[in-house]
């Protein structure tokens, strides 16, 4: 027997398939079932409610759930739950970033508020609602623009020792410097938020 005689063979046999398939498509499907039997739901609440009226309704819900088995992998995910180690680490690390101080020192302001043209009392207000509003934020460093005092009518400027004061009374904000000449140089204030 060559291999053109099993192809020969294995066709009739492919044909000889379909005619059977074709036969059965034409006989008309009967079901033998009874016109108005329950449905395997209708039957499971009927079984319930006879083990509830006998009080076996636990003991037998205690049986199908011995009978379940699951794998135990699954198992310990539902204890335990998943864990992304990767993003744990990098919030980690930007956690620890944020509470290191030369990383705070060198980062750049992340809001900034300029109090030029102010009254004292004025830019005391607005501060006080600017350093507020940068907490609620969660912001961790600002830039107070106070000016060098230049326009000040008298010898002494005035926003700059009143932001100087300010720091130092809020219970909020930590170590504060100037900020190099293109950001203000020291008309300007950088501060830290705690």
């Amino acid at each position: 027997m060559d291999f053109g005689d099993i192809l020969n063979q294995w066709d009739g046999v492919q044909k000889a398939e379909k005619s059977k398939a074709k036969e059965r498509a034409k006989v008309p499907q009967v079901s033998h079932k009874m016109a108005n039997a329950p449905t395997p739901e209708e039957k499971a609440a009927r079984k319930r409610a006879k083990l509830a009226s006998e009080g076996r309704l636990y003991e037998e819900q205690m049986k199908e759930d011995a009978k379940k088995q699951i794998n135990p992998m699954e198992l310990w995910l539902r204890r335990y739950g998943v864990t992304d180690k990767d993003k744990a680490a990098d919030e980690y690390e930007e956690r620890s970033k944020m509470e290191s101080r030369e990383y705070l020192r060198t980062m750049r302001p992340e809001a900034r508020i300029d109090l030029h043209g102010l009254t004292r009392e004025e830019a005391w207000a607005r501060l006080n609602s600017f350093v507020n509003d940068c907490i609620r934020r969660g912001l961790k460093k600002i830039l107070i623009i106070h000016g060098k005092g230049n326009h000040s009518h008298g010898s002494d400027p005035v926003l700059g020792p009143m932001v100087k004061t300010f720091i130092e009374q809020n219970k909020n904000l930590g170590s504060s410097g100037h900020p190099d000449r293109a950001m203000g140089g020291s008309g300007a204030t950088w501060v830290i938020i705690k």
